[in-house]
């Protein structure tokens, strides 16, 4: 647990200095900036995802990956969705880290990996639903990001809290098991 809400302290602070880039450039959204933006967050998970697996440069190598593949499917849901597209995206990142995560820690069991992955992707979605104001309805005065900390940290623990925590019987071997 104290790994998961560490990463979801350092994952809100990188969302926050994401939102402070997007509004201190004034920065307007072009595909481009999303796909970098995407990969970018997604080096950073995929940095814990590969650190609790005791393979953080694999999970730094396909982070990046899995996040220009959620932004893309963000980019292609965009036409018909709208920003209701950044869920399916959200979504599916989700899903895709929990699979690497199986892949690093080299856990033969797929079932676990995938339910994993669906409740991380339900949870965080519903929290991501949530905040989801941060983008679509700013403050008038400007960005608030002591909100925007807390709303990304509300919206990554469950993920996190998903892939993270197992069963003792489960625990694979990583920084929050003593194996």
């Amino acid at each position: 647990m104290i790994f998961a809400a560490g990463a979801a302290i350092a994952l809100a602070a990188a969302m926050t200095a994401g939102d402070m880039l997007w509004a201190g450039l004034s920065l307007r959204h072009r595909v481009g900036y999303g796909l970098a933006h995407g990969a970018l967050i997604c080096l950073v998970i995929g940095a814990f995802v590969g650190w609790h697996a005791r393979r953080p440069l694999a999970g730094v190598a396909f982070g990046p990956l899995i996040g220009l593949l959620a932004a893309a499917l963000f980019y292609v849901l965009a036409p018909w969705l709208r920003y209701s597209a950044m869920f399916p995206a959200w979504m599916f990142f989700w899903i895709c880290f929990a699979i690497l995560q199986k892949q690093l820690a080299r856990d033969g069991a797929w079932g676990p990996a995938i339910a994993r992955g669906v409740v991380a992707a339900v949870v965080s979605g519903l929290a991501f639903y949530l905040i989801s104001g941060v983008w679509t309805r700013p403050p008038r005065g400007g960005p608030n990001y002591f909100f925007n900390f807390g709303a990304w940290f509300i919206a990554f623990l469950p993920g996190f809290l998903a892939l993270f925590t197992r069963r003792r019987d489960q625990a694979a071997p990583g920084p929050a098991s003593p194996r």
